[in-house]
This record gives C-alpha cells, sequence and structure tokens, in this order.
C-alpha cells in the first residue's frame, strides 16, 4: 500500500530524551541518526516540516528541589541546550541530503538563523527541514509550549508530539497496567482530568487556534510516516 500524507505542513515536537537513546543522558549518534531517517522519509513525501526539541537529555532547566541555580538561569541554560540538539540533528541530516535551517529564539548569529516568522515560511516552502531552536525565548515556557506557539505561526495543520508511549493514558502505563489508552479526546478534557501529556499551556493554545494534536509513540520505525499519513497509532487532541 502507497501510503499518501494527509497534512502538507507539520508541526513536530521530539523530546530531547530521544537524542540520548540507551545513554539516558547526552546524545547518541545512532539515536539521533534513527530519527533523521524518519524525518527524511516524511519530507521525501513533499510535507514541510518544522521541528522543536527539547533539552532534557542535555539539561532540563532549574526545576529540581535542591538545584541552587536561579529557575530564570536555569531556564536559559535549558534554551542553549535545545540549540546543540538542533545543531546535532542538522548536521545528520544534512549528511543525508536533506536541506535544513536551525532559527534559533535566542540570537546566536555564528550559529543559526534568528527566528523571524517569514523567513521560516519561506524556508518551508522551499521545502527545508526547519529546526527551532531556544525554545519560546522566554523563560518559564516549556519545550512544549514553543512547539505550539511556532505551529501557530508557521500555519502548520497539526502539531505532532512524539513521546514512548503510543498515546495518551488515564494513568501512567509503565505503573498501572490496566491504564486506559484514549484514542481521541478533546482539549478540555485533557485540562479537566489533567493528563499530563503535554504543557497545559500548549493545549491551551492549540484549542483556542483550533490546532489538532496527535501524541504518538515515535520509538517503532516508521510511526512518524504513518502519522503523517493519517494512520491512527497514538491519540488526537482536538
Amino acid at each position: 500500500m502507497v501510503l499518501k500524507p494527509k497534512y502538507k505542513r507539520i508541526m513536530l515536537k521530539l523530546s530531547g530524551e530521544a537524542f540520548a537513546g540507551e545513554k539516558k543522558t547526552g546524545i547518541d549518534y545512532d539515536a539521533v541518526y534513527s530519527i533523521a531517517e524518519e524525518i527524511k522519509a516524511v519530507a521525501m513525501m513533499g510535507v514541510e516540516i518544522g521541528i522543536v526539541i527539547g533539552g532534557g537529555n542535555i539539561f532540563r532547566g532549574g526545576r529540581g528541589k535542591n538545584f541552587k541555580i536561579d529557575r530564570v538561569v536555569g531556564d536559559y541554560m535549558g534554551m542553549l541546550a535545545t540549540v546543540i540538539n538542533a545543531l546535532a540533528l542538522q548536521d545528520i541530516l544534512e549528511q543525508m541530503g536533506v536541506q535544513t535551517r536551525v532559527l534559533s529564539a535566542i540570537e546566536m548569529k555564528e550559529l543559526a538563523e534568528p527566528f523571524i516568522k517569514r523567513r521560516a515560511t519561506r524556508h518551508l516552502e522551499k521545502k527545508r527541514v526547519v529546526i527551532f531552536g531556544g525554545g519560546t525565548g522566554n523563560p518559564y515556557f516549556t519545550t512544549d509550549t514553543a512547539a505550539a506557539l511556532r505551529a501557530m505561526e508557521i500555519g502548520a495543520e497539526v502539531l505532532l508530539k512524539a513521546t514512548k508511549v503510543s498515546g495518551v493514558y488515564s494513568d501512567d502505563p509503565e505503573v498501572d497496567k490496566n491504564a486506559k489508552k484514549f484514542t481521541d479526546l478533546k482539549y478540555i478534557d485533557v485540562l479537566n482530568k489533567n493528563l499530563r501529556v503535554i504543557d497545559s499551556t500548549a493545549i491551551s493554545l492549540c484549542m483556542e487556534n483550533n490546532i489538532p494534536l496527535i501524541i504518538f509513540n515515535m520509538t517503532e520505525k516508521g510511526n512518524i510516516k504513518k502519522v503523517v499519513c493519517g494512520i491512527n497509532i497514538g491519540t488526537i487532541i482536538h
């Protein structure tokens, strides 16, 4: 069966932890290469791809109880970690022949272009994979929120959040074997049930701007392509 894309332009949210592979921290080349292969497969279908990456494999920001660095400073450190991940993904994609651009919310002209909405849109129209680094450029906001914000700014048709689980569950499926998987949810249900699958600010942004959100498992090869082609393998929130 030949798969055809359901969406013309997508925003893909990747966790920093996915870049660490089995190492748990740092960047594992094989793990990033595998992710890049899937992104390339989607790009080859003509889909315009925006990507936001977390930085948790390097630094998660100042949220720990015993973490003495100021929260704002810690969050900026986390933003810098996302740029490191963005550069790693860019380099591997370009080794594969995929044209990319890294746009950063924090200006660092030697490494990346500054985020400008029109510039990002133009890169997408030219079929370049656009990787957004630096989060929103502001402390107190997660990369989930950055992904929702950028999705709106570039006019993405859908926000895809790649995780280690196959969707949204009523409880942690690794703890509760009887946890129920939801295949379809409303934005308000996620907020009311306090389902911690994505930052509440990101959910609110998607709800206000009517951008569907799909949570899916990216550890199975080919799943990014399946989701882009409309195959229901996760949970859709709309």
